[in-house]
């Protein structure tokens, strides 16, 4: 059975507890009757226990500590996590390589921790824009890729999102050519590491925006968005997320 696309908005540092709480109500009603696609809020961690959602929307953390408990401050366990709803935790995102020295094996230990846990882990890739211009995008998926997936037996619960880091944030996208070569790179990475091809799901994240969501969606490979700013405001959110459900409906 073929998986649904998937519309994630990560809302990074953004929205109080009372924001985040009537955002998800006003986009559970504009996205009434839905099919085709599965919906993912990724709130600050306040807001993970009072969000309430029900399928086709669900609640994903932003990051967590690959550890259960112990004295790690200001950190969140899966556990944790897990208790307040939420089945998907966002890991690996740039932001956090980038500000807070994360590295492939922290990424590899949490996923671990994640899928232990029976929680889906987005776990994201991507190349800068020095590393594209050197010619090094895909020796960087493939590194990435197979540490950060190194030890995890159950790929099906994997999703990656590819988002080019000199596209997050700057209203630069990658063309559909780069955007097809990658995905499609990175599933036949993945098909590499087992035994069978996983129907692994490959979502792209680069300044996604209601503009541009239909001709992004129709790249081969590509399974839907994880969306940064264009998910602070309801309104560019479920347009993004219709255009999907009404492309996939057509199909």
């Amino acid at each position: 059975m073929e998986k649904k696309s998937i519309i994630a908005g990560n809302w990074k540092m953004n929205k109080d507890l009372d924001e985040g709480v009537s955002f998800v109500e006003t986009a559970q009603n504009m996205l009434l009757d839905l099919k085709n696609v599965s919906v993912i809020f990724s709130p600050p961690f306040i807001g993970l226990s009072d969000l309430k959602v029900q399928s086709p929307f669900f609640k994903a953390a932003q990051n967590c500590h690959w550890e259960e408990k112990g004295a790690y401050t200001g950190e969140i366990s899966v556990s944790m996590i897990k208790s307040c709803g939420a089945e998907f935790v966002i890991l690996g995102h740039s932001e956090r390589r980038q500000f807070f020295g994360e590295t492939d094996l922290w990424v590899n230990k949490k996923i671990k921790a994640v899928v232990s846990n029976s929680l889906k882990p987005i776990f994201c890739v991507g190349e800068t824009l020095i590393e594209r211009e050197k010619g090094e995008t895909k020796s960087l998926l493939k590194k990435q890729i197979e540490i950060g997936l190194n030890g995890i037996n159950n790929l099906q619960e994997i999703i990656i999102a590819y988002e080019p880091v000199w596209a997050i944030g700057t209203g630069k996208t990658a063309t559909n050519i780069q955007i097809e070569e990658a995905h499609m790179y990175i599933k036949k990475i993945v098909s590499e590491l087992c035994n069978d091809i996983p129907t692994i799901q490959v979502l792209y994240g680069g300044s996604v925006k209601s503009t541009n969501a239909e001709e992004l969606i129709m790249v081969p490979g590509v399974d839907g968005f994880l969306i940064g700013g264009a998910s602070l405001d309801v309104k560019s959110f479920c347009s993004i997320t219709q255009i999907v459900e009404d492309i996939q409906e057509n199909k």
